[in-house]
């Protein structure tokens, strides 16, 4: 199999998986509260990680103490506060709501790298933070802009910041020259850790009310696994083999659209059409910001 072919079997399984996960938060918050799918995912994720790194002979590399060092903000970042504030979002919206508003962390990364990386900035990238920001009105009201009401305006909230945690963590972790499973690991070796302790001190629950433990447990293993350990995995190897990264990174704006699918389907969530129109111009945004076509500079 030709290497261009191998990317793009490993890009598409990284957004089957990134696109079934709305719809596994969904489903593990009836049995866990935002603080124990963090707690569980965090866990097998970090698991993973660690049984990968051992396998690679990798974990070695370097001394401990020094890892946790250059882990210790990236991982308090993500996965700790990033999935904190993703999961009770997710709690407290519909499904396509919180995964539309978090989908802004694109547009909200090319704004922070032009910020702290000192990138350049062009018309284009204003206009698209423009359209990005009328998608997001258009989620958060349905379609109700001549209103302005919001349904759960700190949740919205919430689902947006997502993306600044988001993106300050990925700005960070573009000067980390470590092996990606070996800052992934610690990452998670941290956030774990944070999670813990947040937990004990606030005595938050672990499970819902109407909680039951296999489903619960198999909600953290899915999330740990395929959202936070192993698709990130996938679309490295689909960086490598490709010859076209552009072309390997515009896939990911299927995403969204694959997950609706998933949200109507499984979780028979009616799609507003305000969801569609805004989903529309959030992506429309970053095809704008990342469009060749526009280079006049301000």
């Amino acid at each position: 199999m030709r290497n261009q072919s191998k990317a793009y079997l490993f890009a598409l399984a990284s957004i089957l998986c990134w696109s079934s996960i709305s719809t596994a938060f969904k489903l593990s918050l009836v049995h866990l509260s935002p603080y124990g799918l963090l707690l569980l995912s965090s866990f097998c994720a970090m698991v993973f990680l660690f049984v990968l790194v051992i396998i690679k002979n990798s974990i070695f590399t370097s001394s401990v103490k020094t890892n946790l060092l250059k882990s210790l903000v990236p991982g308090l970042l993500n996965p700790f506060l990033y999935y904190l504030m993703l999961f009770e979002a997710y709690s407290r919206l519909r499904a396509q709501e919180a995964q539309a508003l978090n989908y802004t962390w694109a547009i909200v990364l090319a704004m922070f790298s032009i910020w702290l990386l000192k990138e350049r900035f062009r018309i284009a990238d204003l206009i698209a933070l423009l359209v990005s920001f009328t998608g997001v009105l258009i989620i958060s009201t349905k379609g109700k802009l001549h209103s302005m009401h919001f349904d759960d305006s700190m949740a919205s909230a919430i689902a947006l910041l997502t993306s600044l945690v988001w993106a300050f963590y990925w700005v960070i972790n573009v000067k980390d020259q470590r092996q990606a499973e070996i800052k992934l690991f610690y990452n998670f070796l941290i956030g774990f850790i944070g999670v813990c302790a947040f937990m004990l001190l606030t005595g938050k629950p672990v499970f819902t009310n109407n909680a039951k433990l296999l489903p619960a447990l198999f909600g953290g293993l899915y999330v740990g696994i395929f959202e936070m350990g192993l698709t990130f995995l996938f679309w490295f190897k689909a960086l490598h083999y490709t010859n076209n990264t552009a072309r390997i990174s515009n896939l990911i704006f299927l995403t969204p659209f694959i997950s609706l699918l998933f949200i109507n389907g499984i979780l028979h969530e009616a799609i507003h059409p305000a969801t569609l129109w805004g989903l529309g111009l959030i992506v429309l945004s970053n095809l704008i910001q990342k469009s060749s076509l526009l280079k006049w500079n301000t």
